[in-house]
This record gives C-alpha cells, structure tokens and sequence, in this order.
C-alpha cells in the first residue's frame, strides 16, 4: 500500500499548517514554493522551488502527486485547465476556484443562485462610482479590485468621487458595492468532499483591525440558533452549488436588522478556521486533507465551550521566543502556532488559541498572550 502525495501550490503558514495536520494520517506532501524560506518550505520534506505563474513548472511540479491542492487561490486558470487535462486531480477545480480568485465572477455567480449579496456593481471610473453611489444611496461606497486582493490590500473605503479615483490607477477592474449597515463580521466554514459529503463547524465572530482579522470567537456569542443555521445551510449550499472540493470559508456580515450577506469566499483553509486547531475534534486542516483525497470527513464540532483565536503580529519585539516562558508559565493551556516567519511591522507571524467555559476569560487570556509575543504587552 503507498500512501497518496499531495501536492500543494503555495508555501506559506496554510500549507505549513495543512502538512502537520497530515502527518499522523502518513500522507506524504509535495511543495511548490517560491523560495526556501517560505513557512512550509521550512518543515515540508519535498520541496519544489518555482513560479506557478508558469505552467511548465506546475506540470513538472505534478508529476509524481496524486492530487493538487492550493495554499492560496492565484495560480491562472488556463493553468488549472491544463493540468485537469493532462489526468491530474485539482482540488478544488478550476469552475470552483475562479470564484474565489475573481470577485466579480463570484458576485454574478451568486446573485444567479439566490445567495444574499450587498448592492454592487462592475465600475469603468470615478464618475461610474459617482453613478453607482446614487443607486445605493450615496457615498461611502467600497470599492475592491477584482482579483489579488486580500487583507484589506485591493480594498477603498471611498467617500467621494475625488477619492474614487485611486483604484483605477492599477488598471485592473473594479468592483462597487454598497457600504453595509452591519453589527460584526461572521464566518461559516464547510468542507466538502468529492462524493458530496459535507460538514460544517461552528459560526463564528470575526473581529477585525485595520483591515486584519484580529480575533475569532468560536461559535460566535449571542447568534440565534436560526441565524446560525442559515449561515451553516448557506455555506453548504455554495460549496454544492460551486462544486467546492476541500475547505470553503464563506465570510460573513450580520446586518443591524438581523440579516447576513456573503461577503467574500476563501476555497483553503482561512484565518476564520484557525480555532479548530485546538478547539475542534477534526481540525480543518484535517478535513481539507481528507476532503482533498475523498476520504470520511471528520467530526466537526468543537470539544470547549468557547475557543478563540487571536492573530499574533509583528511589531517592534523581533525575538519572539523569549516571550515564551512568561506565555507558557501564566497560562499552560495556552497553544501557540508560530509559522516561521521574519517579523516585520503588522505581518501575520502566527496565532494563538485559548479555551474554555467563560467567554471573558477565554479572550483575555487569547489578547494577553498575543499581545505579549507582539510586545505591546509586557507584564
């Protein structure tokens, strides 16, 4: 019996992290990296270094895996097409991944399955913006470019036509949508195998900081059990509809009058999942694996009451391993996931999870300890 190789385009802390998850199960990885440093490249034995912009590094790269899967949604389509051609595996496949990769592909898409979207609309310039603001009530307006973008990177919060000048400068096209009215941020996170099983964790709160997910609260507090279930029914609905193999993150907003829209869509795992790490029975790091080669999905719900997750930055304190034994020795519950990473001023370095019954101390102890491997803490 050989066990199966997965291949993975993308070498940074999602793969990293998609490659732990599969090392107890004796599934063997294949990279493909852009350089030797990047997070997965460190720990991954198998490592191709090269652009998958370029499609005879990604046939080279397949050869010898059993499946392709991605740490990130940029690889070109055509790309994809092509290695589906040649009789490799792409999870998820192209038809699926386009919608993740362009924005304005995934809102027509939507809005033809009757999924709930804001008001939003493709914009040639600043006066089409000017035109669109009208339709939905004026200015502020978002604007997104319709591919790249992540992080709050490709995105405008515009409050005129002056301002909505700027995002065209790319030469890339635009997308509108109206500002919403909305009280948080939600996540619903599926996976989704290729004969159709499908399960789905928990939704939760994300909290968001300049842009970046900061924290992530699992399940998220004070949502109605009806809300809850539309938001797990709707991200089921998706993945089927869109064919979604592996992990799908659907990110979420709950409007003021109780009502969520689909915001974006991530097909890998996302920061939103992270908590599953700890929190969960089967991570979704482990169900992506699974799902990716059409194995029984895990069990998905969470084993504490309240887990949550919070985004570890760089800033100012490079040497983040000297905080260690103050983390470790004020909370030995506490799990830290460093990704190997340089740190610089606000790049995502690693996350930390915290669980328990008491919501308020669960988030102290998540803060505290994120906060004092960043430096911003320092008792």
């Amino acid at each position: 019996m050989t066990f199966p190789v997965v291949g993975m385009v993308g070498g940074g802390q999602l793969a990293r992290m998609t490659h732990e998850a599969g090392i107890p199960l004796g599934i063997r990885f294949k990279l493909l990296s852009d350089t030797p440093q990047d997070s997965a490249a460190q720990v991954v034995s198998d490592v191709v270094i090269g652009d998958y912009r370029d499609l005879d590094t990604l046939r080279d790269f397949a050869r010898g895996c059993d499946v392709i899967t991605f740490d990130h949604e940029h690889v070109p389509f055509e790309h994809l097409r092509a290695l589906e051609a040649d009789g490799i595996p792409i999870r998820p496949g192209p038809d699926a991944l386009v919608h993740a990769q362009d924005k304005g592909v995934m809102r027509a898409r939507l809005v033809e399955i009757g999924v709930p979207c804001p008001r939003h609309r493709i914009v040639a310039d600043a006066a089409d913006v000017a035109a669109f603001a009208q339709e939905v009530d004026g200015f502020p307006v978002i604007l997104k470019t319709v591919r790249g973008g992540y992080d709050g990177k490709g995105v405008w919060f515009v409050r005129s036509r002056e301002e909505a000048e700027e995002p065209f400068r790319a030469g890339v096209p635009v997308l509108a949508e109206e500002k919403v009215d909305f009280s948080r941020e939600l996540a619903a996170n599926v996976v989704r195998s290729p004969h159709g099983q499908a399960v789905a964790y928990p939704v939760v709160e994300s909290r968001q900081v300049d842009g970046v997910c900061d924290t992530v609260i699992a399940p998220a507090p004070d949502l109605s059990e009806e809300l809850s279930g539309q938001a797990q029914e709707l991200a089921l609905r998706i993945a089927a509809d869109l064919d979604v193999i592996g992990h799908l993150a659907v990110e979420l907003f709950e409007t003021t009058d109780g009502r969520i829209l689909v915001n974006e869509l991530a097909m890998r795992p996302h920061n939103s999942g992270h908590w599953s790490q700890d929190g969960a029975v089967t991570s979704q790091f482990a169900n992506h694996v699974r799902a990716v080669l059409d194995l029984p999905l895990g069990d998905p719900r969470p084993r504490a009451t309240w887990t949550v997750m919070c985004n570890v930055l760089g800033g100012d304190y490079p040497d983040m391993y000297q905080a260690y034994l103050h983390c470790m020795a004020r909370d030995p519950q506490l799990k830290i996931h460093m990704y190997g990473k340089d740190v610089k001023p606000g790049r995502k370095v690693g996350h930390v999870n915290t669980y328990g019954d008491d919501l308020a101390e669960v988030l102290e102890r998540a803060r505290h300890a994120a906060g004092y491997l960043r430096g911003t803490i320092t008792e």
